[in-house]
């Protein structure tokens, strides 16, 4: 009996999953004190950071993976900083892959938390701050638990994101198998070599995930009525 999947993408859906789950972390890490400044702040830095942060959105992923793949070779800062660490070289590994996906997905986790951040107001602040909160208390106490909803979305987002990349990931980790062969790359795999069996269940798979997260996503309301 023919199996759903085989080996080989089985391989290819558990590392494009581990990938997609070490960025969303990585991004929650990076991402919300970006988002905090940008809510918060009235520097003229404001709009060229935000306009950074975005830039994933329009530019295409070749143009990422290129200067990725250049800034992270033997011959870029990246990658002489990384040997010199003794760390050897990102290009065509796990963790390459994982530092191109942190950069391309920014925008899906900074900007829903960002708005989140913005949609809280001053006033709880200022009422924390009555009561001798310190601004570390403050965010901590008041600013995260309002913005909640908004760290949920951009969780869904990003992992969501990170499980569609095809370009970025090509350019950066290649076509290793175990190593950085992810689902998207299979299904291109598939195609090239005229395994359109293959290529449809591996893509209807990644079809039904991609609508079973934005249902999700669609369909959870927060109880705004709360306070």
């Amino acid at each position: 009996m023919e199996t759903l999947v085989s080996a080989a993408d089985l391989e290819a859906i558990i590392l494009t999953l581990r990938l997609a789950a070490a960025t969303t972390l990585i991004l929650f890490v990076v991402g919300t004190p970006i988002a905090w400044w940008l809510s918060r702040t009235r520097s003229r830095w404001k709009a060229p950071v935000g306009a950074v942060v975005a830039l994933p959105l329009v530019l295409p992923p070749s143009v990422l993976g290129f200067y990725l793949l250049v800034s992270m070779g033997p011959k870029g800062p990246v990658g002489w900083l990384t040997q010199s660490l003794g760390l050897g070289l990102l290009p065509f590994t796990f963790w390459g892959l994982v530092v191109g996906s942190v950069l391309y997905s920014l925008p899906f986790m900074v900007q829903p938390v960002q708005n989140a951040f913005e949609a809280i107001g001053e006033r709880p602040l200022e009422a924390a701050a009555t009561l001798r909160a310190s601004p570390l208390d403050r965010f901590f106490t008041v600013a995260l638990p309002l913005s909640l909803p908004g760290f949920v979305t951009a969780g869904i987002l990003t992992f969501a994101h990170t499980v569609g990349e095809f370009g970025v990931v090509l350019m950066i980790g290649g076509n290793i198998p175990g190593v950085t062969r992810v689902a998207s790359v299979q299904i291109y795999d598939h195609v090239e070599a005229l395994e359109y069996g293959d290529a449809h269940r591996l893509a209807a798979i990644l079809l039904v995930f991609s609508f079973l997260v934005l249902l999700a996503l669609y369909a959870w309301r927060p109880d705004r009525g709360r306070r």
